[in-house]
């Protein structure tokens, strides 16, 4: 039998860390499900249909996301339940592909299904809420419509979260203690020193700016008007890149080794 990788001592693995948890991971989806609802609700009411799809996926994403990637080793919260877990007949790395598996796939992919209701239901609220009678009911009627989940801000939002989520759980395994609340810190301060040296460095070089996204786009201030500066093409599409795919290959890669390490 491989002592890395087995199918079916994978399998055994992955149904035992969803089937011996259902509290934890039910009640995650719940309250995923519910903030996204509230939220879509909310911001419907105050910014309007676009902003309430795009809104409140990424909010429900984020959070419900986090918190699962945080729990998927939460194991070691105690000795015992960490020595139970690192004893358990598998590989490191089958225990550290399970992991990942259930906070990057399995809850985006039932997150998804979620969402997709919560959209359905809203959307139909709004067209049925049209007056018919209305000479621009039809323009209104498909101003709305279901949210994608591949145009460019669902595709902004998978590279923040694939980042977030990586990080969460190497947290997990470096803070056996509130490790939600810790990494949530370092990633806050992080994006706060990020924001700032960039908006330093972009005041050096411009005049009146408005709003500097990190890696992104400058927006100045033209009289009244704002202008936009983006990146060049092959800076924005490197920076993507690494950010997509070496960034969070480098903290699963870290979590890994960190995993390993606990058995010694």
């Amino acid at each position: 039998m491989n002592d890395i990788f087995n199918l079916k001592r994978f399998g055994w693995l992955f149904r035992k860390s969803i089937m011996e948890r259902p509290a934890l991971i039910l009640g995650l989806l719940s309250v995923t499900l519910a903030i996204t609802f509230l939220c879509y609700a909310f911001l419907q009411t105050t910014a309007g249909m676009a902003k309430a799809q795009g809104g409140s996926f990424m909010i429900g994403f984020f959070i419900g996301g986090s918190f699962m990637a945080s729990s998927v080793f939460s194991y070691f919260n105690s000795n015992a339940s960490g020595s139970s877990f690192l004893m358990l007949p598998a590989s490191n790395f089958e225990k550290w592909l399970s992991g990942v598996l259930i906070a990057g796939v399995l809850f985006t992919l039932v997150y998804f299904g979620f969402y997709r209701i919560i959209d359905i239901i809203f959307v139909n609220h709004y067209r049925n809420g049209l007056d018919q009678s209305n000479p621009n009911y039809q323009t209104l009627y498909h101003a709305v419509d279901l949210f994608t989940f591949d145009n460019l801000i669902a595709k902004r939002i998978y590279l923040m979260y694939v980042n977030i989520a990586s990080a969460m759980i190497l947290g997990s395994l470096y803070f056996n203690k509130v490790s939600y609340i810790k990494m949530a810190l370092i990633i806050c301060a992080f994006v706060a020193c990020t924001y700032l040296l960039n908006f330093m460095m972009v005041s050096m070089l411009f005049k009146q700016v408005d709003m500097a996204n990190p890696f992104d786009h400058v927006f100045l201030k033209v009289n009244k008007d704002v202008g936009l500066v983006g990146l060049p093409s092959e800076i924005d599409q490197a920076f993507h890149l690494i950010t997509i795919y070496i960034v969070p290959g480098v903290l699963l890669i870290t979590a890994f080794v960190r995993l390993t390490e606990k058995e010694v």
